[in-house]
C-alpha cells in the first residue's frame, strides 16, 4: 500500500451539489432559490431574530425579574485577606490605597469587610461597609473601624 493509491471507502463520499450549471443539472434556472422574494436575490440578509414574520422568540417569551436601580454592589473582603495584607505590608492601618496596591480592589470599587477567617493583630481598617462580626472582631483586638464613603 502506498499513499498515492489510497482511496476512500466506497459510498463514504458524495460529490457536492453543483448549483446553476444549466437545466440538465436539475438545479438550473432559479439555482435552488425559488422564484421571487428577498431570499432569491443577491445581497439578502435577514435581521437577527427574524422569523419570517412570525412573532420572534424574544417577543414571545415573558419578561421577568427585577433589577434594582439603586443597588450598591460591594466587593467582599474577608478578615483572612486583611491579615495577609497586614503581614505583607507590616502596617497597622488598612485603607483603599493599600488594597489597590496589592491588587485586591480597584480604586473605583466599593468594598465591604466581612468577618470570615481570623484576625491576629490590632489593625485600623477603613472601608465602605463592615459586617457586624468583622466590626466586633476588629474592635475586640483593639483596632479601629472607620466607615468612609469616598464613592458617594
Amino acid at each position: 500500500m502506498q499513499l498515492n493509491t489510497l482511496k476512500p471507502a466506497p459510498g463514504s463520499t458524495k460529490s457536492r451539489k453543483r448549483i446553476a450549471r444549466g437545466q440538465g443539472s436539475g438545479k438550473g434556472g432559479t439555482s435552488t432559490r425559488g422564484h421571487n422574494g428577498a431570499q432569491s436575490r443577491s445581497g439578502y440578509k435577514s435581521k437577527r431574530g427574524f422569523e419570517g414574520g412570525q412573532l420572534p422568540l424574544q417577543r414571545r417569551l415573558p419578561r421577568y425579574g427585577f433589577k434594582n436601580p439603586t443597588r450598591v454592589a460591594y466587593k467582599a473582603i474577608n478578615l483572612t485577606l486583611i491579615q495577609q495584607v497586614v503581614e505583607k505590608e507590616k502596617s497597622t492601618s488598612i485603607d483603599l490605597a493599600i488594597l489597590v496596591k496589592h491588587g485586591i480592589v480597584n480604586k473605583s470599587d466599593r468594598y465591604k469587610i466581612l468577618g470570615d477567617g481570623d484576625l491576629k493583630t490590632k489593625v485600623d481598617v477603613s472601608a465602605d461597609a463592615f459586617s457586624a462580626s468583622a466590626r466586633a472582631t476588629i474592635e475586640q483586638l483593639g483596632g479601629k473601624v472607620t466607615v468612609v464613603n469616598i464613592h458617594a
